[in-house]
């Protein structure tokens, strides 16, 4: 009997040999939010060896290998090891926790996973920051490019300690030889997430800064998701910003959502907003509100060089997320009870009303004490 051609026995051994599987990945912040949705996406991809799911809690996935703690915890490194890639997202960035102890977590956790990983052998660490690093301002370019310079401040919530993530993610690589770290910076996120811009769309009215020129990009979690596959994979690299292609004007969103501006003079909502803040009225501070007056859109044009393309428009995503906050009621940034809200009312709903009524509340106290 004769053998069979080489080509049918190629065939047969691909056809009976186990897949090629891809790399090890670890995931920080995994029992939650992005990290929980990577972790369950990640492990459902025939691309990925072994998801190492690491928190300080367990979650959901049951395709991941846990590891409960702190990433804080330098015995991280040894849960690390036998990783390819780690995505850190073990990031606090709500309104609500104080800062001084957010940022000592977000900034320790960085250190902490970039020097266990670069102990581990892990080769690369992918950090997910913000787009709202390059700062929101006047003279913006739209799009900004990914090589565009980073000119935030520490003024708005959270922006201090991703600028100091940024930092770390530039001087990791020098530190430990070796360790490539890929940054992605996502635009407005929307999908189960609950910042100052997503509260923005909480208010009765939309707030308007005379003489601003607001530019909204929305990212949705799933694209998010997808483009922190594409860097896990290396199909990507470096400073990755993503979004929706394009971007709405501020008429263009009062159009789709249907509600209406309240314009005001910078100086009134800029300095009614800060006072509001340090009084302990408002979460927010002042710096949020440059990022709902100026553009900070970005091209994403590394992840499109890639053959990534985002699945979602920003009229989609803006849709999406005026249905999760349907029924939510925020004056300033701070949440209020329907009564209160409707107490309120929609002029009582903007940071310049409710600072002038202040102003007067105290010029009244002077006059009676004349």
């Amino acid at each position: 009997m004769s053998s069979p051609d080489p080509q049918v026995r190629a065939a047969r051994n691909h056809s009976t040999s186990p897949a090629v599987r891809g790399p090890v990945v670890a995931v920080t912040g995994a029992a939650s939010g992005i990290g929980a949705l990577l972790t369950e996406r990640l492990a459902a991809s025939e691309e990925i060896k072994q998801v190492i799911a690491i928190d300080e809690r367990r979650g959901e996935c049951a395709a991941a290998q846990w590891h409960i703690l702190d990433v804080r915890d330098p015995a991280i490194a040894e849960k690390l090891r036998g990783a390819d890639v780690v995505v850190h997202l073990a990031l606090d960035l709500d309104l609500e926790t104080d800062a001084a102890a957010r940022s000592a977590y977000n900034v320790r956790g960085t250190q902490t996973v970039l020097t266990a990983a670069a102990a581990a052998g892990v080769h690369r660490v992918v950090l997910c920051t913000s787009a709202m690093v390059y700062g929101a301002l006047p003279d913006n370019e739209l799009p900004l490019s990914e090589d565009a310079e980073l000119r935030a401040t520490a003024e708005a919530t959270g922006v201090g300690d991703l600028l100091e993530v940024e930092r770390l993610a530039r001087r990791a690589p020098r530190a430990h030889p070796g360790l490539n770290v890929t940054v992605v910076r996502p635009g407005v996120l929307v999908g189960g997430t609950d910042t100052a811009l997503t509260r923005y769309f909480e208010s009765p009215r939309l707030l308007v800064v005379a003489g601003s020129r607001p530019a909204w990009q929305f990212c949705h979690v799933e694209d998010l998701c997808s483009a922190l596959e594409y860097a896990v994979l290396e199909k990507v690299e470096g400073e990755l910003a993503v979004g929706c292609d394009g971007w709405l004007e501020q008429e263009e969103v009062e159009e789709l959502s249907g509600i209406r501006r309240m314009e005001l003079p910078s100086a009134v909502a800029l300095g009614a907003a800060a006072r509001l803040h340090r009084i302990g009225l408002t979460p927010s501070p002042a710096g949020d509100l440059a990022y709902t007056m100026y553009p900070w859109v970005v091209s994403g044009s590394r992840l499109h060089d890639a053959g990534w393309r985002p699945q979602w428009t920003n009229e989609e995503v803006l849709a999406e997320l005026l249905e999760e906050v349907s029924g939510r009621h925020t004056v300033v940034g701070r949440r209020l009870g329907r009564k209160d809200a409707t107490a309120a009312g929609a002029a009582g709903a903007t940071v310049a009303l409710l600072g002038a009524a202040a102003v007067v509340r105290r010029a009244r106290k002077a006059r009676r004490r004349i």
